[in-house]
């Protein structure tokens, strides 16, 4: 059993600011419990809630915090283990010693949580939207209420609360996000160097696992490893590597301990080096990454920086001749979104897309930046006006999606910004995405962990080092 990755003060002061935000009542933090996998004691590997470790810290199944906002009291509730289960996991650490690391000094069992919530019953009880079925039902069995009650009646000023704290990353939390990119940059390096016709995804893919698992921790999410870039989520890992083909990696670690994510994307060719055609593509969306970062400062709405992107974007397109008329009239239009059909960018920390399970909106958005209802700009995660300590990724791409392409062609769909004729030259060219993780600093911006090749010339030098 892992525990409290950060000094014990830390969980505490974050649980003080959590009660003042919310100002009265009972919060509840459950945890997650061991999901089977095919049946009751073959379970699928065991992820705790991001938000139970924010606040906890504790790294184990079947917990449950409650934090007292009129009194400042935390309890952790659960069950140590007897001997029935030592005999099959071995001697684990007390929950008084794991509650220790977190300075809770109040642990109960489980099975007075019915007693607490009966004396405690004039309170407002606060919890977050639960995104796994059987916290949904333990929360309709505490509370009394039926699972439809129980998933309209998530607390938004917890909500509020949570995404103030959590959006704000301390130097500790930044450390573990570059730890998860130290991993995560040998996935990609190796990528480059063993990527060769005839290879597998699955194969490429066993690869980066290994590097993962060998650091005793997972990935952040499930790699998409494809030569087939335009289908944005490929998890297939029944691609074929040939002469000529792209291959479009989007894999991350988690830090080991902390679970902290990483995000990265790069592409780059399965033979030693790319096409014209493909270098042609790969620098407007390199110039539209790089021209992004820098635009990441305090005050700057994401939204601005992800049109900004996009007029990169369809200006590179337009020299090509595959687009046409004014660049901006064409963004305004959404014609760009034929090629760009995803939002630049996204929250990172604990969570892949962080604290998304809260609503997207409640994380991504304001009140003075509302989401866009447009193809393509919807998808567009982060929209809110950064501030320093936000992490977030910067992910532009440029795809090639036949279907798509048929569709709009034959609507004639904004033909006066999109030449066809040469669109279709490219219906087999896939997609190129590339990804960094930054971090918004008090004047301006850190791109995250030790580079991890990207351009033309520093990909083709990894790919010189083919093993």
């Amino acid at each position: 059993m892992k525990s409290a990755p950060f000094p014990a003060l830390t969980y505490q002061i974050r649980r003080t600011k959590l009660c003042q935000l919310v100002g009265e009542g009972i919060i509840m933090l459950p945890g997650n419990i061991d999901s089977a996998m095919n049946y009751r004691y073959n379970v699928y590997p065991f992820r705790q809630d991001s938000h139970f470790l924010y606040f906890a810290g504790i790294d184990r199944t079947d917990l449950l915090v409650t934090i007292d906002c009129n009194t400042g009291e935390t309890i952790l509730f659960g069950d140590n283990y007897d001997i029935n289960m030592i005999v099959w996991t071995g001697k684990v650490e007390s929950l008084e010693e794991s509650a220790a690391k977190a300075n809770i000094t109040a642990v109960r069992k489980f099975k007075e949580l019915t007693t607490f919530l009966a004396d405690n019953n004039h309170k407002t009880i606060h919890y977050l939207p639960p995104y796994r079925g059987d916290n949904t039902i333990r929360l309709a069995s505490w509370l009394n209420k039926s699972v439809a009650e129980i998933q309209d009646g998530a607390s938004l000023s917890l909500i509020q609360a949570v995404v103030a704290l959590r959006s704000i990353k301390s130097d500790d939390e930044v450390r573990e996000i570059e730890n998860a990119l130290k991993i995560t940059k040998a996935m990609h390096e190796t990528m480059m160097r063993i990527s060769r016709p005839g290879m597998t995804s699955a194969e490429i893919n066993s690869h980066l696992k290994q590097i993962v698992l060998s650091q005793n921790c997972v990935s952040a999410y499930p790699n998409i490893i494809t030569n087939r870039g335009h289908i944005l989520h490929n998890h297939t890992y029944e691609d074929t590597m040939a002469a000529g083909d792209l291959l479009l990696v989007d894999g991350g670690s988690e830090a080991p301990g902390s679970h902290y994510a990483s995000d990265i994307t790069r592409t780059a060719p399965v033979s030693p080096t790319f096409t014209a055609k493909q270098k042609e593509i790969y620098n407007i969306v390199l110039a539209a990454l790089n021209s992004s970062i820098e635009m990441v400062r305090p005050g700057v709405p994401y939204k601005d920086i992800h049109y900004h992107a996009a007029k990169v974007i369809a200006s590179g397109l337009q020299e090509l001749g595959l687009m046409k008329g004014d660049p901006a009239e064409a963004i305004a239009a959404d014609a760009h979104t034929l090629f760009f059909p995803h939002g630049l960018g996204h929250m990172i920390g604990l969570d892949v897309h962080d604290m998304e399970d809260v609503g997207e909106d409640l994380v991504g958005y304001d009140e003075q930046v509302i989401r866009s209802t447009h193809f393509g700009t919807r998808s567009l995660r982060l929209g809110r006006a950064l501030e320093p300590g936000f992490v977030l990724t910067v992910e532009p791409g440029i795809y090639f999606i036949p279907d798509l392409i048929d569709l709009w062609q034959s609507e004639d769909k904004f033909s006066e910004f999109l030449n066809y004729d040469k669109i279709n030259d490219y219906r087999d060219f896939t997609g190129i995405r590339l990804e960094d993780n930054v971090l918004v600093t008090h004047d301006g911006f850190k791109v995250l962990g030790e580079p991890i090749p990207k351009t033309v010339e520093e990909v083709e030098a990894m790919k010189a080092l083919q093993s």
